[in-house]
């Protein structure tokens, strides 16, 4: 539930969302006016001061505190996206229940006077999961994404054929608050330029919304010529850094006239493990919007609030080499993971009261936070003697390792198991060739843990063994790339492993249900299992305790601890890497807590080193850049003098 004092805000502004509804359907229209530069709503002009907000990293009873948030800090609009995997895990099964509610999360936008500016992809980038492209597309190999391809556009048919639809009576000419919606995303940056890709979904777009809506593209300034069609409107997006001036003038070679929009002003960064926390100064975010409002431009800032990647939800990017993205987005928005007003959030309503009629009245407090324990975790159990109730169904068999797609995994883990054909007495390489490892393997010989396969970093490990002897390889997909590759991500072992001169076949494959044993399965009376003195490898570890003071939000911090998976309650929060970094805890909303002295749970799966003490803590404020992480460098190309020191200024795209 919503604060009190947030719920009083939100009396004051009820009847601002209301003029929302006040002129009659027939009347209502947001259009570009191309004489004069601007857009026009209901007749008069008009300019949007956006900020993104992603529905699918917050959780549901959040949506109303943090969009009430944003409309106090002077915006008149947000803008989000629809991942498209979110809503449809499997061919033809549709998700749009509770936090998946998009109907109910527009009508908190409208019930906080906030327009909406929808990015429905079918691509999203975002640095979520493939895009938002659901990972079923790949259980047909040769399939092209984003592109004519027949397959690919019979799935994205189908699925806007769901999706369109119930945001029809949410246009705003119909009544509702989407004023304009987005045509694919940034897709001058893939690379296919698929112009009859574009052209259909256009004509999809069309024929399922009506001609009134306003149609859009964004992109980066490199990808106008491939991104922008005829008949959508151009917009572009750029950071702090870039020269406004120069990106504003190439917009206007492909949108003539019309008012000037940046899609995208980033007021932040996203985090990959391994290198440090971005931050953007907040001298350089307000001096970038004001110096744009000055031109009369609409702006929309990425992001304003980021939210977490609970769960598996994380993406990837590519950039040399495969780099996976942090649990927490906290992205250095004005409005922190926590859903806290930082200094940023101030200053940018500041800019924005000179432009424009801001709300009254004070904003709601940060949230409490709860500091507890440090907890010592108890060993539950080694990975591998829970394999049958992991994988109930039993395993698949193949002559040749088959990937995560084949066989219909499309998150987490999934273990690999075949047997030594011969005795290996002196230590001898094990690999796989052709960087074939997505994304880490975790290498067992009779369940003793041998070390790490890592993409694009550790492709060799030396093994011993006996003929017989069980060599078991737990595959963890960090996250399928979102952006920066026009291939296929598959996931898993892509080719047959190496053991000296020897190829491997003969393989188990059991698909992991992780999520279903922590949730419904523990505790349970545990196998014997023959540990050695300090546990190795993919391990389990819990703890129960009470919460006998007030409960708050508060997080996770994993000291010692190296890589894995933690669940609070059942829930999943999402990876830790504390040996990589920077992210060092999680953020831990409070209603997963039980409060009032009842017994919550805690549940990690330790992949590789446990530290001397299991023992967590939970924290009443956020780690996000660890030191062992700050010798670490971005590459960049562009300008730093306005950027803070620790900022990246390589561009990704969204």
């Amino acid at each position: 539930m919503a604060p009190k004092k947030l719920s009083c805000l939100r009396s004051l502004l009820l009847p601002l969302s209301l003029t929302l509804l006040l002129p009659q359907a027939d009347s209502r229209s947001f259009v570009v006016d191309r004489d004069q530069d601007r857009f026009l709503l209901d007749g008069a002009p008009f300019r949007y001061v956006s900020g993104s907000l992603h529905y699918f990293r917050v959780p549901r009873v959040l949506w109303a505190d943090r969009l009430l948030k944003m409309r106090w800090s002077g915006l008149n609009a947000i803008q989000f996206y629809v991942p498209w995997n979110y809503h449809e895990p499997q061919p033809g099964v549709y998700n749009f229940n509770g936090s998946r509610d998009l109907i109910a999360f527009l009508n908190e936008a409208a019930l906080a006077n906030l327009l909406v500016i929808l990015r429905p992809g079918p691509y999203i980038c975002a640095e979520w999961e493939m895009g938002g492209l659901p990972s079923w597309l790949l259980r047909k190999p040769e399939i092209h994404l984003r592109t004519s391809d027949p397959d690919f556009l019979a799935a994205v048919d189908s699925w806007f054929k769901v999706l369109l639809p119930k945001l029809y009576p949410w246009l705003y000419h119909n009544g509702g608050n989407i004023i304009s919606i987005q045509v694919e995303n940034e897709y001058g940056s893939y690379g296919a330029c698929d112009f009859s890709y574009m052209r259909h979904l256009a004509g999809l777009f069309r024929a399922l919304l009506g001609e009134k809506i306003l149609l859009f593209t964004t992109d980066g300034p490199e990808g106008l010529k491939c991104g922008s069609l005829q008949g959508l409107y151009t917009t572009v997006d750029f950071g702090p850094a870039d020269n406004m001036t120069k990106i504003f003038t190439l917009l206007r070679k492909y949108e003539p006239h019309g008012p000037l929009v940046n899609s995208e002003y980033y007021t932040g960064w996203l985090d990959y493990w391994g290198q440090n926390h971005s931050t953007r100064s907040v001298s350089a975010v307000t001096k970038g919007l004001e110096n744009m409002l000055k031109l009369g431009a609409s702006v929309n800032m990425y992001m304003f609030h980021g939210g977490t990647n609970f769960g598996y939800w994380n993406g990837a990017d590519k950039k040399g080499r495969f780099l996976s993205i942090t649990t927490s987005y906290d992205y250095d928005a004005p409005i922190s993971e926590a859903g806290d007003p930082t200094p940023k959030l101030f200053a940018l309503r500041d800019v924005i009261s000179k432009f424009q009629e801001v709300p009254l009245g004070p904003l709601p407090p940060p949230s409490p936070k709860m500091m507890l324990g440090p907890l010592t975790l108890h060993l539950v159990g080694h990975l591998l003697a829970f394999l049958d109730l992991l994988c109930p169904g039993g395993p698949i068999r193949s002559i040749l390792p088959m990937t995560f797609e084949a066989v219909k995994q499309d998150h987490g883990f999934m273990l690999y198991r075949t047997y030594m054909t011969h005795t290996i007495f002196e230590p001898t390489p094990f690999w796989v060739p052709n960087n074939g490892v997505h994304d880490r393997a975790y290498v067992m010989v009779d369940g003793v843990f041998q070390g790490v396969l890592e993409r694009n970093m550790r492709d060799k490990l030396l093994l011993t063994g006996k003929v017989g002897s069980k060599l078991d390889i737990l595959v963890e997909n960090m996250g399928r790339l979102s952006f920066g590759s026009n291939s296929s991500d598959f996931k898993g072992l892509l080719e047959p492993p190496i053991l000296g001169q020897t190829i491997l076949t003969q393989w188990m494959m059991f698909p992991l249900k992780i999520d279903n044993l922590v949730k419904w399965w523990f505790p349970l009376q545990l196998p014997k299992w023959p540990y050695p003195q300090a546990p190795s490898g993919p391990t389990f570890y819990s703890k129960t305790f009470p919460i006998l003071g007030s409960v708050g939000d508060t997080f996770l911090h994993l000291p010692g601890w190296t890589k894995g998976q933690v669940w609070i309650n059942g829930f999943n929060l999402g990876r830790y890497w504390t040996k990589q970094g920077p992210q060092q805890t999680l953020y831990v909303p409070r209603f997963l807590l039980f409060p009032r002295g009842a017994l919550n749970k805690i549940t990690l799966l330790e992949l590789e080193n446990v530290p001397p003490q299991p023992q967590v803590q939970f924290l009443d404020k956020p780690i996000l850049n660890s030191t062992s992480t700050l010798h670490r460098t971005h590459t960049n190309s562009l300008s730093a003098d306005t950027l803070s020191a620790s900022e990246p200024m390589e561009l990704s795209g969204h």
